[in-house]
């Protein structure tokens, strides 16, 4: 996941952010859909792959156990440093998903999760996809749409403005619903979308939900007090075994055309 991860005061958020992105990798349903996206771009011995917004690799270990020459490359210096600490052996490169370093047809698959939404331009980096892929190499896109994060809660239309409030912050919250346009746009046939969804109950997942709350004050779209009642709300909720978080992720394969 390519996410800048220093404020403008300086401060490097880099070992919390590994933190977050491993628990998410141990998120409910989350290693059955790293499994489907190799499925689903054909890995097997020898199979170039490369993996966009590889974070700290753990994608790239995977398919390279699978027998895939797979790198791996993310925008942060520190997750590459990250990567390389955790998974060595493997090739692991700073670059942006928009200017790969790489030759015309140098991969024969191609793997984007949880990327796209921080691109100003996601056109451009599945223009750049299609570049390094040789003909009939494939591409999975994998990321939520961040307007459809479902959560049970008291008070519905404040818990509406809140995800929206979120998503509003997002570079390009609903561009995971793109994903099929994009391939097809970009000279991709075969084109396939799955939906699967991650279900979040146990309280240990809370700070998301809270995580929302404080968010859309920031943006202005609540006030404290309506967060504060709505945060309460969630732990209590929480405190009782009844937390509900259910997170919609959305998957698009397809065929690079000749």
């Amino acid at each position: 996941m390519s996410i800048t991860a220093a404020d403008p005061s300086g401060r490097d958020h880099r070992p919390a952010l590994l933190a977050v992105l491993d628990a998410v990798d141990r998120a409910p349903g989350a290693a059955a859909s790293r499994a489907r996206s190799y499925g689903l771009l054909g890995v097997a011995e020898g199979t170039r792959l490369l993996d966009v917004g590889c974070g700290g690799g753990l994608a790239v270990a995977e398919a390279g156990a699978l027998g895939a020459f797979a790198a791996g490359v993310d925008r942060d210096e520190g997750m590459i440093a990250a990567a390389r600490r955790r998974h060595p052996g493997h090739a692991f490169a700073v670059a942006e998903a928009t200017a790969l370093p790489y030759a015309d047809g140098a991969w024969d698959a191609y793997r984007a999760d949880k990327v796209l939404h921080e691109l100003p331009d996601p056109g451009a980096a599945l223009a750049e996809a299609r570049r390094v892929l040789a003909p009939g190499g494939r591409a999975v896109l994998t990321g939520q749409d961040w307007d459809t994060c479902v959560l049970d809660a008291e008070d519905g239309r404040l818990t509406r403005t809140i995800v929206h409030a979120r998503a509003d912050r997002v570079t390009g919250p609903r561009v995971a619903r793109r994903f099929r346009g994009l391939l097809l746009d970009h000279g991709f046939g075969e084109v396939g979308v799955e939906v699967t969804t991650a279900v979040l109950t146990d309280a240990h997942w809370l700070p998301l939900a809270t995580g929302l709350a404080e968010a859309a004050v920031r943006a202005g779209a609540v006030t404290s007090e309506q967060a504060a009642a709505w945060t309460a709300d969630q732990v209590a909720r929480a405190a009782t075994d009844r937390f509900f978080l259910a997170i919609p992720v959305f998957t698009a394969s397809g065929t690079r055309g000749r």
